[in-house]
Formats: structure tokens, C-alpha cells, sequence
């Protein structure tokens, strides 16, 4: 999640701000080892019933104000509500079988987790692989952990998750902060970040930082898996997020482009088609220098389309960064090279909404703030952990448009909850007030009258 925050904040406010970042992850990592090893012993001085009725709290808020409907949003702010409500009920009940019943869900989560990294860089050998088994095999022993029922007999579960996680992310923010002072003036933060992206030459011109409305939407086009091929083979969340086979036997892994109205179309293909048989495919998704052939761009949506077919789902942005987004696409296009893993459609146009994005929270207000409200963004904890889930393995079609809807809800002004929760506390206890004092209320013309009023008052005394 660090990555995605700071490239977010953008390349201006992380040079600046680079000590501050420093400063923030060495006393949240520190926090998070003080919360674990308090836990150690099963006498925990961390407010686990008070955390648990924030968790209610914001549970309830969330599922109050949501508005009905299946946009994206609605839909992530009401699952984080049923969570956070489940979570939350687990953790203020005091029997010892709620302890269990996180201890087993916390388990179950990161040894899932782990199998799946450990597998993953096995078969995909992206560049980190080793370091990724790594992490998968830590997190199959801290799995293993909190299925042990020693020291504490899961009395302190959830101040071990809490305390890893706030240790973890601010262990990486620290890292991150110190490598980030040494970037180079006009550096994209979204190259410099990157995994699989060199990071010698992220260099681009001189260009505004921050997001702007712009003439032309930038639409994010998605072909997925089973809406690209007919009579498929039904797979659920596999023909979503990997790959549809249809009744033949093909393998169709869908497609992903990126289109800036009205000149910038990206989307990469390989020159000549790959073998998407079974029994070639799962040599194919190494994603290593031998799989690396020949690709050629595609010129417009509708020259593709037309040779295919239309897009299954499209993602809309109206604010993003045109001038940092057509640097990105200059750069890229230079080099035609495509691997089905690391170098795809889809891994392709996250690299590009990620540059054109750049940057987009940092003119929400002054440098720490910002940075706290992104820390607690629950969008961006959904963005950063299927960014995770693709870089772990690879982009898919199906990860980039949960991505980039996830991005546009994240961007978008402060989500329902604590902010609302406190604006309509504020108005009600004003509505109070003016009701016991018998004040009559006054609608909306009355107090616009009275700011013109003030205004024209104002501009005579000039």
C-alpha cells in the first residue's frame, strides 16, 4: 500500500516531504512492534474492546449513509461494512471462543495467502520471485502462529495482526522514504516505483504536477476472459480473473487497453498470436526473457474493435494527468517487447493509468494530513492489495478493471464515513441549538441572500 500512497502524493510531494515520510514510518513501525510484543505475554495494554467498538462504529456509519445501488463504491463501502461489522462483533465479545473464531480467520487468511505467493513465483519466476517465495513462506509460519494456541491461547490475536500489519507498512514507508530522497528532478514516481519497469531511465519532461479535468475522458476498455469468447466453459472467478477456456479447448485471457480522447490509444499485443493451448500455455506464463517476442500497438479502439469486438466493461476518469500520461506512453512505446506475464495488455495500461494518476492526492490539503487520510483510505487498501495480488503473479484483464474502479472511487472526494459521521453530528447539534433557543430556521435563499449581502457590503468599503 506504501507504493500506491506515494505515487498518489506524486513526485513533487514525496521530494519535499521525504524526512517527514521517514519520520511517520519509523513511529508506526515502532508502534506496531510495541503492540505485538505487548501482546506476548496476554496481559495487552492496547484498547482491544475500544478498537473493536471504532470498528462497530464505522460499521454502521458505512452501511447507514451508503446509497443503494451496484456502483463500485457502494459496493466496496458495503463490504467493508459487513467486515468491519463481523470483525468488530468478534472482537468486543469477551468469550474465549471469539478469540478462536479470529485466531482461525486471521490463519486461514495468511496461510491462504502464502500458498498462493509461494505457487505463483514458482510458476510465473517474475523478476523478485525469490524474494516473493520468501514472503510467502513467512507468512505461511506466521499462519501457523496464530493457529498455535501458545503463548497467550489466542488472547492476543488480534494485537498480533494489528501490530504486524502497522510494523510492516511502516517498515516499508521508511524504506520507501529513504529511497525516494535520492529521485532525480522530473522522475515519474510511477517508473521509479515500479517492479518491473527500469527504473535507470524513468526520467520524463518537465510536466504540472496533479490532476486535472480534462476536454477528453481517459477510458479504461477491458475484454474480459469469458465476455471475449463465445460458449464457455464455465469457471467461476477463474474465466473472471485468469482465463476462459471455451468448448475447443482455446485459452482466451481477454485484453485490456487504455484510451485518452482524442489522441492516445495503448494497447499492446504480441505481433504474432501465442499459443494458447493447454498444453503450451503453462510454459508460456513464465515470465522470463525466453517468452519475450515481438508486439505491435494497436492504433485506435475502434480499428480494434472492429477486427474483435467491443469491450465487455469500461472505466471512465474525468480528472487525471494528460501531459504526464502521453510522456509515460512516448517513453514505452519505444520498446514493442511483449511477455504474456511481464510485459502484457494489462500490466501495460495499469503502468499507464498509474502515470496518469500521479499525483492526484497531493493538492488535498497539507503534507501530513493527506498522507493519514490516504493511510485510512479503505479504497486504496482494496487498490494496493489487488496490486499486490498482480504483481505477486501477474496483470490480468480482470485485475486492471477491478483496479481502475477501485483508483476512481479512491480519488474521488473523502468516502462516506468518519467525515460524515462528524459534518451531520456538527449540523444536527447546530439544528439543536437553534431549536431550544426557538430561532426560526432559515432556508437556503435567506442565507445566500445574506452572503451576497456581505459581499456587496465588502466590495463598497473597497
Amino acid at each position: 500500500m506504501v507504493r500506491l500512497i506515494l505515487l498518489l502524493l506524486g513526485h513533487d510531494f514525496i521530494r519535499r516531504r521525504w524526512l517527514m515520510l521517514a519520520l511517520v514510518g519509523f513511529v508506526w513501525a515502532a508502534l506496531g512492534a510495541a503492540i505485538f510484543i505487548d501482546a506476548l505475554d496476554g496481559v495487552t495494554y492496547f484498547p482491544i474492546h475500544v478498537f473493536g467498538y471504532l470498528l462497530l462504529i464505522e460499521a454502521v456509519v458505512t452501511l447507514v449513509v451508503s446509497p443503494s445501488g451496484t456502483d463500485t463504491r457502494v459496493v466496496l463501502r458495503k463490504a467493508r461494512g459487513v467486515v468491519f461489522l463481523l470483525l468488530g462483533l468478534l472482537v468486543v465479545d469477551e468469550h474465549h471462543a471469539a478469540s478462536v473464531i479470529l485466531a482461525m480467520l486471521f490463519g486461514v487468511a495468511f496461510l491462504a495467502d502464502g500458498i498462493f505467493r509461494m505457487a505463483a513465483a514458482v510458476v510465473v519466476r517474475f523478476l523478485g520471485w525469490r524474494l516473493s517465495f520468501l514472503t510467502g513462506l513467512l507468512e505461511v509460519g506466521f499462519a501457523v502462529f496464530m493457529f498455535e494456541p501458545y503463548p497467550t491461547f489466542y488472547a492476543g490475536t488480534v494485537p498480533y495482526c494489528i501490530g504486524m500489519g502497522i510494523f510492516l507498512s511502516g517498515c516499508g514507508l521508511l524504506r520507501q522514504a529513504f529511497r525516494l530522497k535520492r529521485l532525480p528532478a522530473h522522475a515519474a514516481a510511477s517508473l521509479w516505483l515500479s517492479r518491473d519497469l527500469a527504473t535507470d531511465d524513468a526520467l520524463l519532461p518537465e510536466v504540472e504536477e496533479g490532476v486535472a479535468e480534462q476536454e477528453g475522458e481517459l477510458i479504461v476498455h477491458v475484454w474480459t476472459p469469458a465476455g471475449s469468447v463465445g460458449d464457455v466453459v464455465p469457471q467461476p472467478v477463474i474465466d473472471r480473473y485468469i482465463a476462459a477456456i471455451d468448448s475447443k479447448g482455446v485459452i482466451s485471457t481477454g485484453h485490456a487497453a487504455l484510451e485518452a480522447l482524442p489522441d492516445i490509444y495503448i494497447s499492446h499485443y504480441p505481433k504474432v498470436e501465442i499459443d494458447r493451448s493447454q498444453t503450451d500455455f503453462s510454459r508460456a506464463l513464465r515470465a522470463t526473457a525466453d517468452n519475450d517476442v515481438p508486439g505491435r500497438f494497436q492504433p485506435s479502439y475502434a480499428v480494434e474493435a472492429a477486427g474483435w469486438c467491443d469491450a465487455t466493461v469500461e472505466v471512465r476518469f474525468g480528472r487525471y494527468n494528460r501531459a504526464r500520461l502521453a510522456a509515460f506512453w512516448e517513453r514505452y512505446r519505444s520498446n514493442d517487447t511483449y511477455n504474456l506475464t511481464n510485459r502484457n495488455c494489462s500490466s501495460t495500461v495499469a503502468h499507464a493509468l498509474e502515470a496518469a494518476l500521479e499525483g492526484s492526492l497531493a493538492k488535498s490539503g497539507p503534507g501530513l494530513g493527506v498522507l493519514l487520510r490516504a493511510m485510512f483510505n479503505p479504497e486504496l487498501w482494496v487498490a494496493a492489495q489487488l496490486e499486490r495480488r498482480a504483481q505477486a503473479m501477474a496483470w490480468t484483464p480482470g485485475l486492471v478493471l477491478d483496479y481502475a474502479r477501485t483508483l476512481r472511487a479512491a480519488i474521488q472526494p473523502t468516502p462516506l464515513g468518519w467525515s460524515t459521521l462528524f459534518s451531520q453530528s456538527g449540523r444536527f447539534w447546530r439544528y439543536a441549538q437553534m431549536v431550544r433557543r426557538r430561532e426560526p430556521m432559515r432556508n437556503i435563499e435567506t442565507i445566500r441572500h445574506e452572503i451576497n449581502e456581505r459581499k456587496r457590503k465588502g466590495g463598497t468599503q473597497q
